[in-house]
């Protein structure tokens, strides 16, 4: 009887680990498009800056 709430344990934990998973994922990817964002928006201002002073 122990055996089987053990393994049912383990089923019911193994779907709320991939959904931590994917979470920190998203966070990090919402991390970077703002990073490159940012990054691209630079650029574009300090081009501007330096053809059309």
């Amino acid at each position: 009887m122990a055996m089987m709430i053990s393994e049912t344990r383990k089923a019911a934990e193994a779907p709320a680990d991939h959904e931590n998973r994917f979470n920190r994922i998203d966070a990090e990817l919402t991390m970077l498009k703002w990073m490159v964002g940012f990054g691209i928006a630079l650029n574009i201002a300090i081009l501007t800056r330096l053809f059309f002073p």
